[in-house]
């Protein structure tokens, strides 16, 4: 999958805070990626960072009054506003805010976000104690109730050494609500519950039984349903890797843990994706203090874990509710992965060949199989963010004919 930017003209909202000089690096970004960012600042945002470093980054025209004539007499805010893909306002000030809460429109910034239709994302960035002040608190939550988004800034140190809510959120997060305002949004009314990672079976306090999952599959797949609107928890063993903006992620440690959460919040979902790698076993024992070498190697026994897929695959669901699995396999995958569909009542299972270096457990490549009762679908090398795209593709075109309501 692309960035989804490129073609795209992302008009860029520039606000009297220190936190400007940031978004000339997310400018730049856009810019790099083919979309088209016209730049629009406030008077106070000159005062911070100069329109000249704007036009530089992005080769277009930076727009600052209202009534500037270098449009061939054009109405700045009206063009701005027929012609944006998304607004993007960042760093947004208080004062901003409180404009565009109030519907007021006494600059170019305002005025054309009174005048558009495309989607709306607020980033403010401003003193703690401006931030949590009522009125800044009050304004933000009306912003959300005329439909804008708001991207909650972070905490930390501030530029005048306050410490608290308040720093400008990073690029990371922004883009994955510029990638959310750009999809169509076809699992917008879906509830998608993620497992990812791998388990850990304690032996003792220092060993434990597990697998090489990394959990990048889940991951995407969570970022990936986000992307297209839907609400995502993600149930995630022990990973390396950073929740996805905007997804709920629950940590757990052991099989037990993974099982307890998923049914707990599949009551909720309307799509199981379970791509954890769950261990099938653990250890009969897991000893208090632990095992020295000098008393030898001892016999562990093993017990078996529940399966989550089975259970929850035989359980009564609701209507339109869908369990999708993954099958780590090195032999036979259209075989394994038919036996696991029909034994545990799946509605689809995404075949995953882990004998090869490019695919499966730590790479950043998957190539899979999906099976559903009727089809094989064979994906092609590709990425796992580009993977968790296409199965979602498939989960729409073969079981939703319409969004959910």
């Amino acid at each position: 999958m692309g960035t989804g930017f490129a073609g795209n003209i992302i008009v860029v909202g520039v606000c009297g805070s220190i936190a400007a000089f940031k978004v000339a690096g997310w400018v730049s970004t856009l810019a790099k990626e083919e979309a088209r960012v016209p730049v629009v600042m406030t008077d106070s945002a000159q005062k911070f960072i100069t329109p000249l470093t704007f036009a530089a980054l992005t080769g277009e025209s930076v727009y600052t009054s209202m009534f500037a004539d270098e449009h061939s007499g054009a109405m700045s805010h009206i063009e701005l506003a027929q012609e944006a893909s998304v607004f993007l306002i960042a760093p947004a000030s208080a004062q901003t805010i409180a404009r565009l809460a109030h519907g007021f429109a006494d600059d170019l910034l305002s005025t054309a976000v009174l005048a558009t239709r495309a989607p709306v994302i607020v980033c403010p960035a401003m003193n703690t104690r401006m931030y949590q002040h009522r009125a800044t608190q009050d304004n933000l939550s009306r912003l959300r109730q005329l439909g804008y988004t708001v991207v909650d800034p972070e905490s930390g140190l501030m530029a005048c050494k306050d410490e608290g809510p308040g720093r400008l959120v990073e690029w990371e997060s922004v883009q994955e609500v510029l990638w959310r305002s750009l999809r169509s949004l076809d699992l917008q009314g879906e509830q998608v519950l993620v497992t990812a990672g791998p388990t850990r079976e304690p032996i003792d306090p220092a060993r434990f039984i597990s697998n090489r999952s990394s959990g990048k599959m889940g991951y995407a797949l969570a970022r990936a349903a986000y992307r297209r609107g839907a609400d995502v928890v993600l149930v995630s063993g022990p990973s390396t890797l950073n929740c996805p903006y905007g997804v709920r992620r629950i940590m757990v440690e052991t099989a037990a843990e993974m099982f307890e959460a998923v049914c707990r919040e599949f009551e909720k979902a309307t799509i199981l994706v379970k791509s954890a790698a769950v261990s099938d076993f653990r250890p009969a024992v897991q000893h208090e203090h632990k095992v020295k070498k000098k008393n030898g190697a001892p016999a562990l026994e093993l017990v078996r874990n529940p399966d989550i897929l089975y259970e929850i695959g035989r359980k009564k669901r609701k209507p339109g509710q869908l369990v999708i699995g993954f099958a780590a396999e090195s032999e036979n995958l259209e075989m394994e992965g038919k036996r696991k569909l029909q034994r545990k009542n799946l509605d689809m299972i995404a075949v995953n060949d882990i004998s090869g270096s490019d695919t499966g457990f730590e790479a950043d490549t998957n190539r899979l199989i999906l099976l559903t009762g009727d089809e094989t679908i064979e994906l092609p090398l590709l990425s796992k963010s580009e993977t968790a795209d296409r199965i979602f593709d498939v989960l729409k075109e073969k079981f939703r004919s319409s969004p959910l309501s």
